[in-house]
């Protein structure tokens, strides 16, 4: 037995009476031991006499296991984010709501972005559930700059609707109000998000146009491009609504960025799964419609600002 089992297994039986919160921070446990989620241990195991409304409907493993292994980057706040050691956040507050329906705990496990879809393909996870936005080309599993094939796609659960802003440092826009402002200038991106597709399109256009093409730094988390605009190394940022919006809002007590013209390419987010894992899909669809109809979707759409996102129907691949 490795030292990371022993932990986990430790960790479960230490919090086996916790509530609320006790999802998150095993998904803490697994992150320090790497995306070791195989053998998660202590999933409660309740499939006799499970009271949940929707439990029976559940793929008989997770069932057995009690747990849905969620792969999510976590450093993309208000959506999911660490706080006092926790992860916390909109995505995890929902899976919650969910669990309650389903009768199983959501486990995050962390990793980077660009490569939740690989994890998800190589069962690491149940699904990925990360402010990832649902689009035709993830879910054909192509390429949107080449429209090659790079691997099988995915199914979307639709959960809320964000587009994409720009944000510069406070107080310094540079004349900054669209993307077409952009030619000639940097701009620091998350890389493989849609906001990273939108720069390098734009960049495109600009030199069509007969402008100065966009220069782009791309980082593996939204949090490093946020460092690299605060210091000066970019002429603006650009990210999805609400976490543009939030990082204004909190960043240096809300005096480093401001967002500067209006949110474009509004889409679905979606949570992720395997082709061909349709009754985990419809499972998840059933629990969303549950509890957008006993009001608990609403209650976390409110808590987290995110009501001009919220959706009223439970929807598969929305996206287009």
């Amino acid at each position: 037995m490795s030292v990371c089992t022993t932990r986990r297994r430790a960790a479960w039986r230490a919090r086996a009476t916790a509530v609320g919160a006790i999802a998150v921070s095993g998904s803490l446990l697994l992150a320090a031991c790497g995306d070791q989620t195989d053998d998660v241990d202590g999933g409660g195991k309740r499939a006799a006499g499970n009271k949940a409304p929707l439990f029976d409907r559940l793929p008989p493993r997770i069932q057995a296991s009690g747990v849905i292994r969620v792969g999510s980057d976590i450093k993309y706040p208000p959506v999911e984010f660490r706080k006092n050691g926790k992860v916390t956040g909109f995505d995890p507050d929902l899976a919650d709501a969910l669990g309650a329906q389903l009768g199983v705990r959501f486990v995050f496990n962390n990793g980077t972005f660009d490569t939740l879809l690989t994890g998800l393909r190589a069962k690491r996870y149940d699904v990925a559930m990360s402010a990832m936005t649902d689009s035709r080309s993830r879910q054909d599993g192509v390429d949107p700059g080449t429209g090659k094939k790079v691997g099988e796609g995915v199914d979307f659960v639709d959960y809320l609707v964000a587009g994409v802003s720009i944000y510069t440092r406070k107080g310094d826009n540079q004349g900054i109000t669209t993307w077409d402002d952009l030619c000639g200038k940097r701009i620091v991106v998350q890389r493989n998000t849609v906001s990273h597709d939108l720069a390098k399109d734009q960049s495109k256009k600009c030199a069509g146009g007969g402008k100065e093409t966009i220069s782009i730094e791309a980082f593996a988390d939204d949090t490093e491009a946020q460092t690299r605009l605060r210091a000066g190394g970019a002429n603006a940022g650009a990210s999805d609504f609400p976490v543009a919006a939030y990082a204004v809002r909190t960043s240096g007590g809300g005096n480093d960025f401001r967002l500067v013209g209006e949110q474009v390419e509004a889409a679905p987010y979606g949570i992720a799964l395997a082709k061909g894992n349709t009754r985990l899909r419809d499972a998840l669809r059933d629990a969303l419609a549950a509890i957008m109809k006993n009001g608990e979707y609403q209650k976390v759409v409110k808590k987290w600002g995110m009501e001009s996102g919220a959706v009223t129907e439970a929807k598969i691949n929305s996206g287009t």
